[in-house]
């Protein structure tokens, strides 16, 4: 959240973008707002409210320049829908692209296979598309909170013990 709320700092409202591979392979990529093309069949994947602290939950969606949304191709979608992404920042060099590569840091996209039950409720519901975005559909406000203060907190690392 600091690195989005610095770059949002730098070059206002943002969008990300996780990449299907090619020359950037498979990151997630910022951008100022409007300057990636979200097209009609991409997915969102989540909205980042840039108000949010680790374990706050906010009354309602972000807008302006609080508002991250972050979109996936819709093939890129299909292939990854039964795993949740979880956005995290690590040191050194990503993709040319991105708007953190000055920083000397780069966004990384981890993963866990959802659950059973996870997965039986998301299939439950359809994913908002680039088009639905367009004409004003927005997700509901979030119920419990998303940002965590390690990613680990959010997606084990298997093997790793964890400590409490």
């Amino acid at each position: 959240m600091e690195l989005l709320r610095r770059l949002g700092g730098l070059h206002g409202a943002l969008m990300m973008h996780q990449s299907g591979g090619c020359c950037d392979g498979s990151s997630p990529m910022c951008y100022p707002a409007g300057e990636f093309i979200v097209g009609d069949r991409d997915v969102l994947l989540g909205i980042l409210d840039l108000r949010a602290e680790v374990g706050t939950v906010a009354d309602d969606l972000p807008t302006g320049s609080d508002l991250v949304p972050v979109w996936i191709s819709g093939s890129q979608f299909q292939a990854w829908k039964h795993t949740q992404m979880v956005l995290d920042v690590v040191p050194g060099r990503g993709s040319g692209f991105s708007l953190e590569t000055p920083e000397g840091l780069r966004f990384l996209s981890r993963g866990r296979a959802y659950t059973p039950e996870e997965n039986a409720e998301l299939e439950a519901q359809d994913p908002l598309t680039g088009a639905q975005w367009e004409e004003g559909a927005r997700p509901p406000v979030p119920t419990e909170s998303i940002v965590v203060a390690e990613a680990a907190d959010a997606c084990p690392v298997p093997g790793m013990a964890i400590q409490g």
